[in-house]
């Protein structure tokens, strides 16, 4: 059984570093909720057919360890698009934007991303005061969510070579196959992007390394980033895994979440 007493979120070193700037940040496994069944524990997810009174519980509890409001724990409507929202007030559950990233300068908000194998991505520039967190599966990070991201949060005052960001649990290259027409995706958008597939044990397919790939863009995007380098597909006493639940016919499963909150000072 997963312990059920209190959130557990896992922290990035290079994110710590800004705990003195009142930046508050805690990439959130599925330890620590109310939910039940495949949903156990500390399943977010709004869309998913888990209960929604427990979803509620486990949003609230999230927010109470980000020391805020539930209502101001913020999340979007994903949908693997590299769109950005600028936000500087709590947004209602039912009036979500489209969008898989989030950025802003208002304390006092908590700024939530979703995954279950895709890499959410926690971004911070201490100085200006600037957080922003990402919804990076391959779509989104092929298409520039990150980039996106950084671009937004310049335009409130951050600058990107004073920003630091950590890629989260996400599914590792070892449990990502893919088939050819997605490694075709990949290497048309240039050519540099065949060095994160390696050869599987099917025919045609590769593994991909999504981990790399999002870390290499944040790098080369002017940022210093790193990743946790945690498995969401193999870790299943800790993470909720798309791919798991597909692998097995399981006919739902959580998400866990990500978040980051500027804190007053």
């Amino acid at each position: 059984m997963l312990d059920k007493t209190r959130p557990e979120p896992l922290r990035s070193l290079l994110l710590d570093r800004t705990r003195a700037s009142g930046i508050k940040h805690g990439f959130f496994t599925r330890r620590g909720g109310v939910s039940a069944g495949i949903f156990e524990s500390l399943n977010v997810g709004l869309g998913s057919s888990d209960l929604p009174d427990a979803v509620r519980e486990n949003r609230r509890r999230v927010a109470a360890s980000m020391d805020v409001p539930v209502e101001h724990l913020v999340t979007v409507h994903q949908c693997h698009s590299p769109d950005v929202v600028v936000v500087d007030g709590p947004i209602p559950q039912d009036a979500r934007p489209n969008a898989d990233a989030i950025v802003t300068r208002q304390p006092g908000l908590a700024l939530g991303v979703l995954a279950a194998d895709c890499g959410p991505v926690l971004f911070a520039d201490p100085e200006a005061r600037v957080i922003g967190a990402a919804h990076a599966g391959w779509k989104g990070a092929l298409t520039g969510v990150v980039e996106n991201t950084i671009s937004a949060m310049e335009g409130l005052g951050a600058r990107r070579g004073r920003i630091v960001a950590a890629l989260g649990p996400s599914i590792s290259q070892e449990n990502y196959e893919v088939g050819p027409e997605f490694v075709e995706r990949f290497c048309a958008a240039e050519a540099a992007n065949s060095s994160y597939f390696s050869p599987s044990e099917r025919s045609g397919h590769a593994l991909f390394d999504l981990n790399r790939y999002t870390v290499d863009r944040l790098i080369r995007a002017g940022v210093t980033a790193e990743g946790l380098c945690r498995c969401t597909y193999a870790e299943e006493d800790s993470f909720f895994s798309y791919r798991r639940t597909t692998h097995r016919g399981e006919p739902d499963y959580g998400r866990q979440i990500s978040a980051i909150c500027l804190e007053e000072i």
